[in-house]
């Protein structure tokens, strides 16, 4: 199933939020993106109707495994194509805003070949 921008977006959130506490709910993902409760919810909803999370009793989200591989290649995107707009000379603000966008549509042979590039000038 090929998830839409928002929802690798979403996962990406959750991805992050996990890194910082043991315990994420609805409510962590609203606060963080600044969305209100009701547009979460549905997105919540989706994500686990497509085998992306999942949500204990008490309403914790846990990312599965399909979830998990989405977050880690959109939040390995995000950070790559920051660093290298900051490198060649693109302020912070900026390059995080236009990584942001960039992660989402960039095929994986181009980002594969950009990372390969990066790396050797490394």
């Amino acid at each position: 199933m090929r998830i839409q921008e928002s929802g690798e977006m979403y996962l990406e959130t959750i991805f992050l939020l996990l890194q910082k506490k043991s315990r994420v709910r609805s409510v962590d993902v609203c606060t963080e993106m600044g969305y209100y409760k009701p547009s979460v919810s549905r997105a919540v909803s989706l994500l686990k109707d497509g085998g992306f999370i999942t949500s204990d009793k008490d309403g914790y989200l846990s990312l599965i495994e399909s979830g998990l591989l989405i977050a880690q290649k959109t939040y390995e995107r995000h950070t790559l194509l920051t660093k290298w707009f900051e490198t060649i000379g693109v302020s912070h603000d900026t390059a995080e805003e236009d990584a942001c966008k960039i992660e989402h549509c960039i095929s994986d042979e181009t980002f594969e070949a950009l990372k390969s590039f990066l790396n050797k000038q490394s």
